[in-house]
């Protein structure tokens, strides 16, 4: 049967400067046992100089077993010790600490770290050298807030662009018994998982949302561009969704690059600029017939010039060329009768 959790238990409180001063005053005691059994050796002593320095060895060898159960914790750090190859007990609190001495600090970046100078050495011992490099991860499990830089990637959103898309995740281990056992190595499972979710809730959204768009994704109110808020609220919630067995807390998603790919950035760049340019000339049409029609009313209620229906129309041609045209209007005067 595969054991698929387990249950954090807390180390009881074992005051390490305590066994510490057992295990200097056991160092001292056994070394005047070593030397006084000497001494009667050389004066012909035998048995109790036998005794003596029989007691001072496995004097020695205790205490020194029992020094390798001092612990260190540092704030906002943990250690998870296994006995034997099976789940002891996790320390949280900072301080110095007495646990069993054949317990073991049990860490994936650590294994891992081992695993690779190994394979490292392993490597160089076949073409004939020698590696002296030390495995400098830790044996502790950090408590901190951390940053994933999720790296760039290619997704496509709802509509079928292809966009670059980059987010950042700030986390913590809540559980690091979880952490450790869950999971292979957490740090990767949260990279991986945050790939995943970052590809799922942005091919949910379209990039932008144009005119012509909006009669085939009337649902898709919002978009990547304009609603970067809300969506990467979604990604938290879906990646706590998949990291809390592994005892992860995901504390905020921010969404930091978001762009179309680049082959098809040129076309979509003249789209919007389309967009913009007949938005704009809408505006500018819906404000010169309005001034037309209130030139064109204003005349006719003050009664300043009387306009049949033909001039009206001609009027009305050259005031939406002076307020639509590009350039400014050249005007020209003239002196006859358009008859």
């Amino acid at each position: 049967m595969i054991q698929t959790s387990v249950k954090e238990r807390q180390l009881h409180h074992v005051n390490g400067f305590f066994m510490l001063f057992v295990v200097v005053l056991g160092f001292i005691i056994t070394t005047i046992a070593f030397v006084v059994g000497t001494i009667n050796l050389a004066n012909e002593q035998f048995l109790s100089g036998g005794l003596l320095l029989g007691a001072g060895i496995i004097g020695w060898g205790l205490f020194s077993l029992l020094s390798l159960g001092l612990k260190i914790v540092k704030p906002n750090e943990a250690r998870v010790f296994t006995l034997f190859g099976a789940y002891h007990c996790t320390v949280k609190k900072s301080g110095f600490f007495y646990v069993n001495p054949f317990c073991v600090s049990f860490s994936p970046e650590y294994n891992t770290a081992k695993a690779e100078a190994t394979a490292k050495a392993k490597e160089l011992a076949k073409e004939g050298k020698t590696s002296l490099a030390m495995v400098s991860a830790p044996k502790t499990v950090s408590l901190k807030k951390q940053t994933l830089d999720n790296q760039r990637q290619k997704v496509n959103d709802i509509l079928g662009n292809p966009i670059i898309i980059g987010a950042i995740v700030i986390w913590y281990v809540d559980d690091p018994t979880k952490a450790v056992f869950s999971v292979e190595n957490y740090r990767e499972f949260l990279s991986i998982q945050t790939d995943s979710t970052i590809r799922n809730i942005a091919r949910l959204y379209p990039y932008d949302i144009f005119d012509d768009d909006t009669d085939d994704n009337a649902d898709c109110e919002q978009t990547l561009r304009s609603s970067s808020l809300e969506i990467a609220e979604a990604m938290k919630t879906q990646l706590q969704d998949r990291v809390t067995d592994a005892g992860l807390v995901i504390e905020e998603v921010r969404i930091t690059h978001l762009a179309y790919a680049e082959e098809i950035a040129a076309a979509m760049l003249q789209r919007q600029q389309a967009v913009a340019i007949i938005s704009a000339k809408r505006k500018i049409v819906d404000g010169a017939v309005g001034m037309v029609k209130m030139a064109i009313d204003k005349l006719d209620e003050d009664e300043t010039v009387v306009l049949d229906e033909e001039r009206k129309a001609a009027m009305v041609s050259n005031l939406l060329v002076v307020l639509c045209g590009n350039r400014d209007a050249t005007p020209v005067i003239n002196s006859g009768t358009i008859y």
